[in-house]
């Protein structure tokens, strides 16, 4: 069969999965004595595997970062427009590994996986996970890859936080970082941001102590309005503006509480989509790690200090209408990485999309990641596999 798939896709791509036994020790100081971490590759590891690239996924991301999983597949991987031949992240030059972290709900082991322990599923006696034990199980993956050191680790939002943490805690095993629309630690409104979400599942009639799934029902209700609440400080004024303005979905108000204005209505559509993707307890999770992450609290409390311990070269972009990570954040970590003398480079990149501009493939952005990611080739010596 001919493929229908862009020329500068990867194409089909088949997840994989692969289990560990040894014990994980996590920071809340339970242990995991075995998971799974599900992921995908595109590219060729070359022969010195010198040219692997880690993707860090965002909060409701996975694995499936690029590519189409069968000949019908009408929705391509979260980052396509990044990823794939001759793209910014080069397939044609780059070794690319995507994984679904532990606690989320796309084939890595958390809290919808069986817990052998008890012979059911984990639910809410799923561990929390932070962003650290995640960058440790990503380091046992690259183990497993022989992948000594990343050519480069890159991520956005949750993602980008994970790249701060491999660059402190695992200095010697990436050559650089590309941190995006991220922070060094979450604000109180964003904490607050978090909670609402959260308690909106937590006061689900049907969230069951996190125990839904032997009640064969889920907090979908509840989720509707966590994703609500998330999209909403995804998006900028201008962008929603841009895409709704105060558009009547039938011309005309109904005076009544359904749905009226097209914000509406796209608002509770996310909602209703995502309820049926997502599994309630991984979102609980995720956004606990995004709350506790802060690596420069083992160090003073001193971003700086932290960061010494950096040896890569960094990129951090930034995006002015970004309002949940906004640029001053990113100039945070900046600021802190030219204190220590590291090697940084930074952009704000004009863009109308908010926190989800780096989501998009807006021009003068990929063009950064792209340049960027030669220079890394360039300096590194990155030979492509044969």
């Amino acid at each position: 069969m001919t493929s229908t798939f862009p020329t500068d896709s990867v194409g089909l791509v088949s997840p994989q999965r692969v289990e560990f036994t040894q014990p994980l020790t996590l920071a809340c100081e339970r242990t995991l004595d075995a998971y799974t971490l599900m992921y995908e590759t595109y590219g060729t590891l070359n022969a010195d595997k010198s040219n692997a690239i880690l993707i860090c996924h965002a909060l409701s991301g996975h694995h499936h970062a690029a590519g189409y999983h069968n000949q019908d597949d009408k929705k391509a991987g979260w980052w396509d427009s990044c990823i794939g031949p001759n793209k910014a992240i080069d397939t044609n030059q780059f070794f690319v590994v995507a994984l679904n972290n532990l606690g989320g709900c796309h084939g890595s082991t958390g809290p919808s996986s069986f817990n052998p322990a008890t012979g059911r599923l984990y639910g809410a006696d799923f561990p929390l996970m932070t962003v650290k034990d995640w960058v440790q199980s990503q380091a046992r993956l690259a183990d497993y890859l022989g992948i000594e050191c990343w050519a480069a680790v890159v991520g956005g939002s949750l993602g980008g936080m994970q790249v701060l943490q491999w660059a402190v805690d695992f200095p010697e095993r990436l050559r650089s970082a590309i941190v995006i629309a991220s922070s060094p630690k979450l604000s109180a409104q964003n904490i607050a941001f978090n909670e609402v979400a959260r308690q909106s599942i937590l006061s689900d009639p049907d969230f069951h102590g996190g125990h839904y799934y032997e009640m064969d029902t889920y907090p979908k209700r509840g989720l509707i309005l966590a994703r609500m609440v998330g999209h909403i400080t995804y998006l900028s004024d201008d962008a929603m503006k841009q895409k709704f303005g105060r558009d009547l979905k039938s011309g005309k108000f109904l005076y009544g509480y359904d749905v009226e204005f097209q914000v509406e209505s796209y608002l509770r559509h996310q909602g209703e989509v995502f309820s049926k993707n997502f599994d309630a307890n991984t979102y609980l999770l995720m956004t606990k790690a995004l709350d506790y992450f802060d690596p420069a609290r083992e160090y003073n409390n001193d971003l700086q200090q932290a960061l010494q311990r950096a040896n890569c070269r960094f990129l951090v972009i930034s995006f002015t209408t970004d309002w949940r990570f906004a640029p001053q954040r990113s100039q945070e970590i900046v600021n802190a990485l030219m204190a220590q003398g590291k090697n940084v480079a930074y952009a704000d990149i004009d863009a109308p999309q908010g926190h989800d501009s780096f989501l998009f493939p807006i021009p003068r952005y990929v063009t950064l990641l792209k340049n960027f990611l030669g220079s890394v080739q360039r300096a590194v010596g990155v030979t492509h596999a044969s």
